[in-house]
């Protein structure tokens, strides 16, 4: 019995005659602990696509990024990322909260390569690896299920220019997040925002927000 497939996926390997190609991958690639290969190519991540499933069941997929080093290996067995201040919907971590089953897409873009990640993942605020990472509000852990190694045929290849700005690191202060100076916002904001934008040059109209993220300057 596979663990992997379901019987939409077996209907598709049927039709196209690659069941015993689909189950040669399973039996050969697919792992429920991580390999020192595969562990060294998650520590060296600086970004990653993490899925979850709302309260209605609809997936949700959020890009997630860091310094490399942000994802961690725990064990051969158990990942964890920590989750910063974002825009308050708090979608990934509360699907989770919800519902464990998440999935991870890591691509290294520059030397096309991908892994894929299945597992169970729970999210606290009292975890000790907070600690590890300047203003994370919560540490998602992730116990690892099924992983393996995706063909990268159809990765194309980037260069990155630099990292965020935007990502918390001990050395140095964080600046404050652009769409926090757009005007309608301003009475929704946490109070530790509150009067922010006045201090960092004055609020900002949807559409200069827009354009200043078009520039590349968000």
């Amino acid at each position: 019995m596979s663990e992997l497939y379901g019987d939409r996926h077996r209907e598709l390997q049927q039709q196209f005659q690659t069941r015993p190609l689909a189950d040669r991958i399973e039996d050969s690639i697919v792992n429920d602990h991580l390999s020192e290969q595969t562990q060294a190519f998650i520590a060296a991540r600086d970004m990653f696509f993490l899925s979850t499933i709302d309260h209605l069941g609809r997936p949700t997929v959020s890009y997630k990024g860091g310094d490399p080093g942000f994802l961690r290996v725990v064990n051969e067995r158990e990942i964890a990322f920590p989750s910063y201040d974002g825009n308050g919907m708090y979608l990934s971590m509360g699907n989770i909260a919800g519902n464990p089953q998440v999935g991870l897409l890591l691509i290294d873009f520059e030397h096309p390569l991908r892994v894929r990640i299945q597992g169970t993942a729970s999210v606290s605020a009292e975890d000790p690896l907070r600690a590890a990472y300047p203003e994370a509000e919560l540490i998602v852990r992730v116990a690892v299920t099924q992983n393996w190694i995706n063909c990268p045929r159809y990765i194309h290849r980037y260069r990155k220019e630099a990292q965020s700005r935007y990502v918390p690191r001990s050395e140095c202060e964080t600046p404050f997040a652009e769409w926090k100076r757009i005007d309608f916002l301003q009475d929704a904001l946490p109070p530790r925002d509150a009067g922010r934008a006045a201090q960092e040059g004055g609020t900002l109209s949807m559409e200069e927000w827009a354009a200043r993220v078009a520039r590349g300057e968000g």
